[in-house]
């Protein structure tokens, strides 16, 4: 017996990728975990549908009723008060943090400690009783006389009284937001700004922020709908904002449940709002890194629509 008939032949190669036959990758273990979700989330549906003790008539009595909507304006009021002055207030704390005099430095670093440390439900209700601590706010010569003075219920009220605890509450965290996106910008764009001889504020105007921003974006918009839900700790101080107004109606006719199902809803509603409006703002500012940014969910459909159309 020769040697040529003990030799295999050799496979036959196939030269067109056409001829090849694909198989697909089963994925058992992820096939099973998509079932179980489905039959879990079948059976939460189901739940909502017929278990009586949601009283879907009660929501839909309250949902829209104008104490409810009053009371969420007067939520979205505080949360745009408290934002708004909260991150002007921390902008201003981060840059003393990152100020290279000691004393700006230690009392912005000591006024995060203070802050971050104690609970917000008591910084508004320290602020709630202000008056008892100072009876009259006024203006004068330091350590001499006052020429102006006011009761400080007068000056302060309810509403200002929180809003200044959420704003001193907010401005700690937003402090340490703000300096955190200063710190990821290159520091050599700043020595390249001084060589051109660009001012130190429009340094920070024109080349830190627009770039910090990229970092202080998604951090910021988690921190300002965490306030969204945070102003309903206000409801100590008997302000008639969302969470407070449930409770006294629910407190009435003792629909508990649907009227928490109410409170839910609409805070659903806000803070989805608020994370569409992140997305489109992280988008704008994300421009000068990524030139060819993903297309928006609104773009995708018009596309996919498009692409279905005759």
């Amino acid at each position: 017996m020769s040697s040529d008939t003990l030799t295999e032949p050799a496979p036959r190669l196939v030269e067109d990728p056409a001829e090849l036959k694909v198989v697909p990758t089963r994925h058992y273990a992820r096939w099973a975990a998509g079932a179980a979700v489905l039959v879990l989330i079948a059976q939460f549906v189901h739940g909502l549908a017929t278990n009586p003790v949601w009283e879907w008539h009660v929501f839909a009595e309250y949902v829209f009723s104008e104490t409810i909507v009053q009371a969420v304006w007067v939520t979205l009021q505080l949360t745009a008060y408290a934002t708004v002055l909260g991150f002007l207030l921390g902008t201003v704390i981060a840059f003393m943090r990152l100020s290279r005099s000691p004393l700006l430095s230690t009392v912005a670093w000591a006024y995060i400690w203070i802050f971050r440390s104690i609970p917000m439900i008591v910084q508004l209700v320290f602020w709630f009783n202000l008056s008892a601590l100072y009876k009259e706010l006024g203006l004068g010569i330091p350590f001499g006389p006052v020429f102006w003075s006011v009761d400080s219920n007068t000056l302060i009220g309810t509403i200002g009284a929180a809003v200044i605890g959420l704003t001193l509450h907010q401005a700690a965290y937003a402090a340490e937001i703000v300096r955190g996106g200063v710190l990821a910008v290159d520091h050599g764009q700043l020595e390249a700004a001084a060589a051109l001889g660009i001012p130190r504020l429009r340094q920070i105007r024109r080349i830190v922020l627009p770039q910090a921003m990229r970092a202080i974006l998604p951090t910021a918009g988690n921190e300002i709908i965490g306030l969204l839900k945070g102003t309903s700790v206000v409801y100590v101080m008997s302000i008639g904002e969302l969470f407070y107004q449930v409770q006294v109606i629910y407190g009435r006719n003792g629909r508990v449940i649907p009227l928490l199902l109410v409170a839910t809803a609409w805070y659903v509603v806000l803070t989805s709002l608020l994370s569409i409006a992140q997305y489109y703002v992280e988008r704008r500012y994300a421009r000068g890194a990524d030139r060819t940014p993903p297309p928006t969910p609104f773009q995708r459909a018009r596309r996919f629509l498009t692409k279905e159309s005759p």
